[in-house]
């Protein structure tokens, strides 16, 4: 008799998990539906990317897309909108960069390469140097005090067996971050680094480098993937070259700046805060469109949507818009002071940095527990084409709130496309799909709301 107790019941408990997955299918059909026919995102990635433009922190462009997006949330909805002060650097890039490479017979290649963020600049007159081509750290070591004097070239090309471009990016970043000042240590003057990018062209990619105070401060360039072809080919032959550039960057006071926060309160449980966002600084080459204008529009239209089809969250739902991503995390720094201070209840936190391309999946920084609950909602995404939720890892921004015990997680795009895109000229509002912005979007929605329901 007890065995048949516990068949019915088990029984009971499958068929009400199915009309209870039921429900949350019609939820977030509606979801969708309301996004895909009225969303705001991709008016208001326009309005940040040709009304605003590039958004480094620090900036007067970065301050108007804090204004601008406190607007967007107040009229998507929020119950409240606030900003959160942070302190942030304040690099400038100055006049445009030049640099070419000299040949023995008189020959001269132009380059096409940009100025590092955080970079020191070259003297007024430029450099000129030999150089030396570098794949990696071991070889640099190796060579020791053999690059005094010279210019060292990083040419680690982003590897093409990572099927999810993040891996690649990961494992090859790390010259562009660290190259100068290693370099340095051995008495190098300059380095140019090989763009991330994971195509064959004339854009160079920015991104920060970073200098420990026990080594000169040397100034550091990214040069195009199809110029680091060519310097490495001409090398590789023994030919006698030389290169020149001049950089005319330099470091500014900091800045008062502000992270953008928008909520809707919760109805049961108030005091437990879901946070999406993305980052609202951009590089100063383009217009910050993938990179990460589309984050912050698809973390405003969580907000506008619920509201607009009535949804009444049990949790508070946050939208955060963090400032400074690209040049430290100082607007995450102030998230986490914050919310430490006022000792907040962070139950989950979803970051989207990954750009506007058609999702696939999640990454999660959960605990077993919470993973084996998320995964009983992976039916739930199917019909949005969100499959994945294998890999590990979250966000730069929310990542510090592991401290805090909060439930992680990240909106993975299709990644192929993304890395022609990142940190370059090319990274503009016309790249953007629209359905794809807002399908990134459902997915996201759907997530906080699966949470703000059933928590974690």
């Amino acid at each position: 008799m007890k065995r048949v107790f516990l068949s019915v019941m088990l029984i009971l408990d499958a068929i009400c998990q199915g009309h209870a997955q039921q429900a949350d299918s019609l939820m977030i059909r509606k979801i969708s539906d309301e996004l895909m026919a009225n969303a705001g995102c991709y008016e208001n990635l326009r309005y940040l990317c040709k009304e605003i433009g590039p958004r480094l922190s620090g900036s007067v462009n970065a301050q108007k897309a804090v204004e601008a997006t406190a607007r967007m949330l107040k009229e998507a909805g929020a119950d409240t909108v606030y900003l959160q002060p942070c302190k942030v650097p304040h690099w400038v890039r100055g006049e445009k960069e030049t640099g070419y490479i000299s040949l023995a017979n008189g020959n001269r290649y132009e380059l096409h390469l940009c100025a590092l963020g955080n970079s020191v600049a070259t003297p007024s007159d430029g450099i000129t140097a030999s150089v030396i081509e570098i794949k990696d750290f071991k070889e640099l070591d190796e060579l020791g005090e053999k690059v005094k004097g010279k210019i060292v070239f990083f040419n680690h090309p982003m590897s093409p067996l990572f099927i999810n471009t993040f891996e690649a990016y990961r494992e090859s970043g790390i010259y562009r971050g660290r190259g100068a000042t290693r370099a340095a240590k051995y008495g190098a003057i300059a380095v140019l680094v090989r763009s991330l990018a994971s195509n064959i062209d004339d854009y160079p990619h920015t991104g920060s480098t970073f200098y420990y105070d026990s080594f000169p401060k040397i100034p550091a360039a990214a040069i195009s993937t199809k110029d680091a072809e060519w310097l490495s080919a001409q090398l590789k032959k023994r030919m006698q070259l030389t290169a020149y550039f001049k950089t005319n960057c330099r470091s500014l006071p900091d800045e008062q700046s502000y992270n953008v926060i928008g909520e809707i309160r919760g109805t049961d449980l108030p005091e437990q805060i879901i946070t999406v966002g993305g980052h609202l600084d951009s590089w100063d080459l383009a217009e910050g469109a993938q990179d990460d204008g589309a984050g912050v529009v698809q973390s405003i239209e969580v907000i506008r949507t619920l509201k607009a089809i009535g949804i009444k969250p049990r949790r508070t739902i946050r939208t955060v818009l963090f400032m400074n991503e690209e040049m430290g995390g100082k607007g995450s720094d102030a998230y986490l002071a914050s919310a430490k201070q006022k000792k907040e209840q962070l139950i989950f936190a979803l970051e989207t940095d990954g750009g506007g391309f058609t999702p696939r999946g999640f990454t999660l920084e959960v605990t077993e527990e919470q993973r084996s609950k998320i995964l009983q909602w992976k039916p739930l995404f199917l019909p949005y084409g969100v499959y994945d939720f294998s890999d590990d890892g979250s966000g730069a921004d929310i990542g510090k709130l592991k401290e805090l015990g909060t439930a992680l997680a990240g909106l993975s795009p299709d990644s192929q496309r993304y890395f022609d895109l990142h940190h370059a000229a090319t990274d503009t509002f016309e790249a953007v799909s629209k359905r794809e912005l807002q399908l990134g979007a459902v997915n996201i929605a759907a997530f906080v709301w699966l949470v703000s329901e059933y928590g974690l």
